[in-house]
């Protein structure tokens, strides 16, 4: 009686699992970046696969204006290439800026600055990990924990588009 009701049982989870496919087989066609809500979605056919917990630049409130504000942009960009990095683990550079931001930046006069990255965070023994993660302390990058970082470095590939919201 007892195999009877483990193979009913395995037949069951064999008939889920057809059904619903891999997360890590679905292809990530959009990132999506909520300030607001300190969230990074991976979405795929316009549905969200995945929400992480985020943290942003120094000043997180309103899009980023110039080189050193210490503000994440916002708007339409790509992941356009990514890099190991010594101080934060992993890390995806986005296209910032586009050309509406290197406008608004020539039209006050202003750099509108770069090297806007996805990244992980800092491996030190004087400030854990977990101590970053309630906090916004970048220079206008998004940053996320390393374990999550390390997921989305595998999911996203380079010329995804990423889209960043107040």
């Amino acid at each position: 009686m007892r195999w009877l009701l483990a193979l009913f049982c395995l037949s069951l989870v064999s008939l889920s699992n057809a059904s619903t496919p891999a997360l890590s087989t679905q292809p990530i066609d959009k990132v999506l970046v909520l300030k607001s809500a300190h969230q990074l979605q991976l979405i795929s056919r316009g549905k969200v696969l995945k929400t992480y917990r985020i943290s942003l630049g120094k000043q997180p409130k309103g899009a980023k204006l110039r080189e050193g504000d210490k503000r994440t942009p916002e708007g339409l960009y790509w992941i356009d290439w990514r890099k190991t990095s010594e101080n934060y683990n992993l890390a995806m550079h986005i296209s910032y800026p586009n050309s509406r931001d290197k406008a608004q930046a020539a039209k006050n006069g202003v750099s509108a600055g770069g090297m806007i990255m996805i990244h992980g965070t800092p491996v030190d023994d004087e400030y854990p990990e977990w101590y970053f993660k309630t906090l916004d302390w970048t220079n206008g990058c998004i940053a996320m924990s390393n374990i999550d970082m390390r997921e989305v470095w595998e999911r996203v590939k380079d010329g995804t588009l990423i889209e960043i919201r107040p």
